[in-house]
């Protein structure tokens, strides 16, 4: 399958910068082929989520999959067989065409990195939207939480992990986590404000030592992309991250599962509630 994906940041010519702090309009820009970055600075405030798609013969034992690895593999939605539209998380959306990007596997290999999956869906095909970390970002950065690799323009890298998943029928395998770079207090401050937010992953499932996790290089991450050098006054955090559900798909050698390009995530016009009356108060960055 020839790939027409493009690269991210590269806008075609006579595209039409749309209104970032609107998920619908970033989903139109999309949709047009205007818009092809990464998501994490679009939309701030609404929740982002994981894209995977795959026969529904399989849909049960995946749906159970994620819920025995929930920490992970949060469920935003399901659609029906065939229908490529899950209403509960925006109205327009149509998983067809707004993503930025895609990645095609059939029988565990890669084949195609489409810009859109129209001529590949079927009547048979389910869709599930699951959590993303991109969701919670804004939250952090209301407390005063610097994540630096959203001040340099990139994202967060990802990892596999030493920790098992609980395998059911052809899906199993290992848990990926997602990293961030921060001090030690705002490490302490991400973890007691995340833990509110289950559905994004809630907290993290590990703060530095990261040979504890089975990786033995930061600067090797899954996808081979994402913000990975660490300062003098930083640690590794790490949270558990919907990409495992790729790496348990593609494992499975399924006929055919599809899932997002990498940071290109499913935005949704669900609102990322405020939890404050649960939340800590900080004062200053020293705080």
């Amino acid at each position: 399958m020839k790939s027409d994906f493009i690269s991210p940041g590269i806008s075609p010519a006579g595209g039409r910068d749309p209104d970032l702090a609107e998920p619908a309009a970033v989903r139109r820009a999309i949709r047009r082929g205007d818009f092809r970055s990464f998501t994490n600075h679009a939309a701030p405030g609404f929740a982002q989520g994981n894209l995977v798609i795959v026969p529904a013969p399989f849909a049960d034992d995946f749906a159970q999959f994620c819920e025995l690895n929930s920490r992970a593999l949060p469920v935003m939605g399901r659609s029906a067989a065939g229908v490529p539209h899950l209403p509960e998380l925006a109205s327009d959306l149509d998983l067809r065409t707004d993503v930025g990007g895609y990645m095609v596997f059939e029988n565990g290999v890669l084949t195609g990195t489409p810009r859109d999956i129209r001529d590949l869906w079927r009547d048979d095909l389910v869709a599930f939207v699951l959590g993303c970390s991109f969701s919670f970002e804004s939250v952090l950065q209301s407390h005063g939480v610097r994540l630096r690799h959203l001040d340099e323009g990139n994202v967060s890298a990802m990892y596999v992990t030493n920790r098992a998943t609980v395998p059911v029928g052809p899906f199993g395998g290992d848990m990926v986590v997602s990293m961030r770079p921060m001090t030690p207090q705002d490490a302490i401050r991400a973890a007691l404000i995340c833990q509110h937010y289950p559905e994004y992953h809630g907290a993290p499932v590990h703060i530095g030592l990261p040979h504890l996790l089975g990786i033995d290089d930061l600067t090797r991450s899954y996808g081979g992309h994402g913000l990975t050098a660490l300062r003098e006054d930083e640690l590794p955090v790490f949270w558990a991250c919907a990409a495992t559900a790729q790496i348990a798909a593609v494992a499975a050698g399924l006929p055919l599962c599809i899932t997002h390009y990498k940071a290109h995530m499913v935005l949704t016009d669900v609102p990322v509630l405020s939890k404050s009356a649960g939340e800590p108060t900080f004062g200053g960055r020293d705080a």
